[in-house]
């Protein structure tokens, strides 16, 4: 891809700070050149990659580990040590809240002030003016000083701002935490609009969901250095090694209800669970594309999955009881395990999940966890999700102080299909009622 094919052009890249210890120090510095008064931190170092008009690119990574200096780099407000940006077209950037709002100004002078550094002229932007008011829902506030304005409030205005001057790149740097989700929802809305009209969007979040369910691709950061670069689910999958302190080998090697069972028997069922052995892979419903991680303090060894207490189903009806069980083995002393399931789409997106904790009242994992010991966990629930392909994803984990410490992760480790549904249609089954009455007009 050469730069005319490319929105964004990354290449070999590095930021250097210089740390100063003293305030005098950097006074010194200024008269002694040839010797430093100061550490040298690599923000970032050797970074090179492209973007493509019309991309939308996650970038994801611990704190930390750059994410926010590359982005004021490629907006141009901060220079780079080492390596040449080359940025094409008009640049939108939300890098934090306000995104350069003068406070004592009203958010109608900020409006009109921003789209002039972005480059619209007085008369572009009075006719876009209503646009960007209504789209932030600020019609009553804004004549009064942006001071006035809650956070959520600013970042509406700001995002307004940015995403209705029909960008080439739009940049955003978490700043759409702050809003609900009625807000976020518009907000992703304008992105795909943006996206299918050819703007390159950068987008930098911590929610893992955003960046499967948005982006066409990822860069993963860490330590100021490129880690990967790859389709979304491949890179967040990563990023939750890095973030939990162990890497894939190392773990592969060691709304349902949940039923916790302490015994060490295979029990009386038809579909016995092996509390030695990891048989997980040789079940009929595993996914050889799951992801696994965790620390190895436990094993998630086993499962079974039934549908009206038929075992291994091909396909689901809509409205059956599903039952799936699961058996662990501790490797080490766990203190108050903690055992979690989440059920997703293909597309990535949640549709259900609960774990132990959620559950206190009804769950209790007291005296569970002793090194060599095993448990049965069952979850019971009734499908009422659309035609389609689902993914379960099970856990074990426990807490420490307010951190929780994954023993063993499997990321849509289980797959069923739900046979066509004939009574609705959407994600899932709300058992919605209808009546209709016939009303005589006086």
């Amino acid at each position: 891809m050469t730069f005319s094919d490319s929105s964004i052009v990354v290449d070999g890249v590095s930021k250097c700070f210089q740390i100063f210890d003293k305030p005098g120090d950097r006074l010194r510095q200024m008269f002694h050149r040839k010797r430093k008064f100061f550490r040298e931190f690599w923000a970032l170092r050797d970074i090179s990659f492209r973007i493509a008009p019309g991309e939308t690119v996650g970038i994801v990574g611990r704190n930390g580990s750059g994410k926010s200096t590359l982005l004021q780099m490629i907006c141009g407000t901060l220079a780079t040590t080492t390596g040449n940006i080359q940025v094409k077209g008009r640049v939108g950037a939300l890098l934090e809240l306000g995104s350069g709002f003068n406070p004592e100004f009203t958010g109608r002078e900020n409006v009109y002030m921003s789209a002039a550094i972005l480059g619209l002229s007085r008369e572009e932007t009075a006719h876009r003016f209503d646009d960007i008011v209504a789209f932030a829902d600020l019609a009553e506030f804004i004549d009064q000083p942006v001071k006035t304005y809650s956070s959520g409030m600013a970042v509406r205005l700001a995002f307004a701002v940015q995403s209705q001057i029909d960008p080439d790149i739009l940049i955003v740097d978490e700043a759409l935490a702050v809003g609900d989700a009625r807000f976020q929802a518009k907000c992703f809305d304008r992105l795909k609009r943006l996206k299918e009209s050819g703007t390159s969007i950068l987008l930098v979040t911590h929610s893992s969901d955003q960046i499967v369910n948005h982006c066409t691709r990822a860069i993963l950061l860490d330590s100021g250095r490129l880690v990967m670069e790859d389709e979304p689910r491949a890179v967040v999958n990563r990023y939750m090694d890095l973030l939990f302190g162990r890497d894939r080998e190392a773990a592969e090697k060691s709304a349902p209800e949940l039923i916790v069972s302490g015994t060490t028997e295979h029990g009386t069922d038809r579909l016995p669970l092996s509390l030695s052995d990891d048989v997980f892979a040789q079940k009929a419903a595993y996914n050889h594309h799951e992801y696994r991680w965790g620390d190895g303090a436990a094993s998630i060894l086993d499962f079974s999955l039934e549908a009206d207490g038929r075992p291994d189903p091909r396909f689901v009806t809509s409205g059956q009881i599903m039952r799936l069980r699961l058996s662990v083995r501790f490797n080490q002393e766990v203190v108050r395990p903690i055992f979690g399931v989440t059920i997703k789409t293909k597309e990535g997106i949640t549709v259900a999940g609960t774990n132990s904790e959620l559950l206190s009242s009804e769950v209790h994992t007291h005296g569970l966890g002793a090194g060599g010991s095993a448990v049965v966990v069952e979850m019971n629930f009734k499908c009422t999700l659309a035609t389609g392909d689902y993914f379960i994803s099970l856990g074990v984990a426990s807490r420490a102080e307010e951190s929780i410490v994954p023993h063993d992760r499997r990321y849509d480790a289980v797959h069923f299909s739900v046979a066509p549904a004939l009574t609705f249609y959407g994600l899932t089954d709300l058992d919605m009622t209808m009546a209709v009455s016939q009303v005589h007009a006086s």
